[in-house]
C-alpha cells in the first residue's frame, strides 16, 4: 500500500484517482483478511462513493482536504452513523450507531475514506486481541501470533498493507503496543489533546484515540486532523494544534532524553539491546541520554488495572438490556432479567467488572480504589518532575516481542503485564509513541517508546521521525 504522502500527491497530481486507491485497498483486504482477521465488517460501496465524491470535487478545481482519498480503518468501538459498533462483543451485535465521533466527522472533512471496522478485544479489553466475539486476529509478520491487542485489528490492518492509517484506542497501550507487535508505528498523543465524544467508553480518564501508520509522518498528519478541541467532550483540551510534520528536523541537538532507572530491569535480553541501540542513535543525532528516576512508575501497573477497572464497572452498567445490549426474554424476575441479559459478556470483560466492582464496595473503597487514585497522583508528580529535566523519555514498549496464539491464555497475569511499559503513560496523562526499530533473532518486530509531556506531541513525534532513518 502506498504511503500517505504518496497518495496524496498522486490523487493531486492527476496520476491515480481517489476511487483507484480505494479499490486497491479493498483488493489487499480481499485477499489478505480472510487469514489475518483484521476487519470485521468492510465499507465498500461507502467507500466508492466517499472516493468518487473526492474525485469529482478535484474535478470541479475545489481544494482537497489534508487526507483527500487516503483510506482509513476505524477500530469496532468508534461511532460511525448508520453502521455497526459492536465493540467485537455479542452485547452489542445488532447496536447501529445513531451519531459520528467527532474523530470520524474530522476525518471525512479532511477528505479521508472510511473503509471498514477492524477487529479488536472485547470492549477493549486485553492485549492480544483473542478475545473478540469475531474471533482472533493474526499477526501479519506470523499468523501463529498475535497482533496485540487491544487495537490489534487496526495494527494489522497497517502492517498488512490493506490501509495506510487506522483509528485505534488506547487505555492502557492498545495502541503502542500492538503497533510494536506488528512493526508499525502507534501513537496516542496527552490525554485531552482528541475528543473521545463517539467511542464507546471503557475507562474514561484512561481512554485515548491513537493513530496507527507505516511511518510517522504519515502518524503525525492523521494526528494533525484529528485533534483539538471539542464542545462535546468536556476533557478535551483548547489549545493550538501543530503542524507537526512541519516541526520535524534532521537532527536531535539540544534533546535532553531521559532514560528510567529500573525500566530495563528483568526485560527480555533482545528488547534491551534494541533498546540500548536505540539510546545510541540518539546520541549519534546530537541528543543527550541521561538515567532518570521515576520511582513511583513501577505501580502503574497496579493502578491502572484498579482504576480503569472501576471505571469500566460503572462504565458497561448500562449494558442491562434496558438501555443499550442484549435483551433477555421471558425473565421471571428483575435480578433474572439482569443476570441474562449481561450473560452475553465474555469472560475477560466480567473479570474486569468484577474486580472494579469489588474495588467500589464500601468496605473495599479507601483500601483498594481510593489508594490507587492516590498513587496515580504521586506518579503524575513524578513524570512533571522528570519533564523539567529532560524532553522526553526514552522506554521499551512491550516486555515481549509478539507471543503465540492461545500462549498465556490461563496466566492472565502475564497478558496483564504486557501493559507494564505502556499504562504508565495512560496513568500520567502522557503523549506516547511506538517506533520500530528493528527485530529479535526470531526475526519478529522490537518496537521503542518515547513519552513527553501533555500537549507536546511533537517532541516526541520528531525524535520518533529522526529515530525510524537510523534502523
Amino acid at each position: 500500500m502506498m504511503s500517505v504522502s504518496e497518495i496524496i500527491k498522486a490523487i493531486s497530481t492527476g496520476e491515480k484517482t481517489a476511487e483507484q486507491i480505494t479499490r486497491e485497498s479493498l483488493t489487499v483486504i480481499a485477499q489478505k483478511n480472510p487469514e489475518i482477521n483484521a476487519f470485521v465488517e468492510v465499507f465498500e460501496q461507502d467507500a466508492i462513493n466517499q472516493a468518487k465524491a473526492v474525485d469529482e470535487k478535484r474535478a470541479r478545481g475545489e481544494k482537497l482536504g489534508p487526507l483527500a482519498g487516503v483510506p482509513v480503518a476505524i477500530k469496532d468501538n468508534i461511532l460511525y452513523k448508520g453502521h455497526k459498533a459492536t465493540c467485537c462483543s455479542k452485547m452489542l451485535a445488532n447496536y447501529v450507531a445513531p451519531y459520528t465521533a467527532t474523530v470520524v466527522e474530522k476525518l471525512l472533512a479532511a477528505d479521508a475514506v472510511i473503509i471498514g471496522r477492524t477487529n479488536m478485544d472485547e470492549f477493549a479489553m486485553g492485549s492480544s486481541n483473542q478475545t473478540s466475539v469475531y474471533g482472533p486476529v493474526k499477526n501479519p509478520v506470523d499468523t501463529e501470533r498475535v497482533p496485540g491487542g487491544s487495537s490489534g485489528g487496526s495494527a494489522a490492518a497497517v502492517a498488512a498493507g490493506m490501509v495506510p492509517l487506522a483509528l485505534g484506542t488506547d487505555t492502557g497501550g492498545s495502541v503502542r503496543q500492538p503497533a510494536s507487535f506488528c512493526g508499525v508505528v502507534g501513537v496516542k498523543p496527552g490525554y485531552g489533546r482528541i475528543s473521545r465524544y463517539g467511542i464507546v467508553a471503557f475507562a474514561s480518564s484512561a481512554d485515548q484515540v491513537g493513530v496507527l501508520a507505516a511511518n510517522v509522518a504519515d502518524a503525525a498528519l492523521c494526528l494533525e486532523v484529528i485533534s483539538g478541541k471539542d464542545v462535546h467532550d468536556s476533557t478535551s483540551l483548547e489549545a493550538p494544534v501543530p503542524a507537526y510534520t512541519e516541526q520535524f528536523t534532521s537532527d536531535l541537538k539540544g534533546l535532553k532524553i531521559g532514560l528510567p532507572k529500573g525500566f530495563l530491569d528483568g526485560l527480555y535480553e533482545d528488547i534491551k539491546a534494541r533498546l540500548l541501540a536505540a539510546a545510541e542513535e540518539l546520541k549519534k543525532l546530537g541528543a543527550e541520554v541521561i538515567e532518570v528516576d521515576v520511582p513511583y512508575a513501577k505501580y502503574s501497573a497496579p493502578v491502572y488495572y484498579i482504576v480503569t477497572s472501576a471505571e469500566a464497572s460503572s462504565n458497561l452498567g448500562r449494558f442491562d438490556g434496558i438501555r443499550y445490549g442484549y435483551s433477555a426474554q421471558n425473565a421471571a424476575d428483575l435480578n433474572t432479567y439482569y443476570e441474562q441479559s449481561r450473560s452475553l459478556f465474555g469472560l475477560e470483560v466480567k473479570k474486569r467488572i468484577i474486580i472494579g466492582t469489588y474495588a467500589l464496595t464500601s468496605k473495599r473503597y479507601e483500601e483498594c480504589f481510593l489508594k490507587a487514585m492516590k498513587v496515580r497522583e504521586l506518579i503524575r508528580q513524578d513524570f512533571k518532575k522528570v519533564f523539567e529535566q529532560v524532553d522526553v523519555l526514552l522506554t521499551p514498549t512491550s516486555p515481549t516481542t509478539a507471543f503465540r496464539l492461545g500462549k498465556n491464555g490461563k496466566n492472565p497475569i502475564s497478558l496483564y503485564l504486557a501493559d507494564l511499559y505502556t499504562c504508565p503513560g495512560n496513568i500520567g496523562g502522557l503523549a506516547g509513541i511506538n517506533v520500530p526499530f528493528g527485530l529479535d533473532k526470531k526475526g519478529l518486530p522490537v518496537g521503542v517508546q518515547f513519552y513527553g509531556p501533555i500537549l507536546q506531541e511533537e517532541k516526541i513525534l520528531n525524535a520518533a521521525h529522526c529515530l525510524e532513518t537510523r534502523v
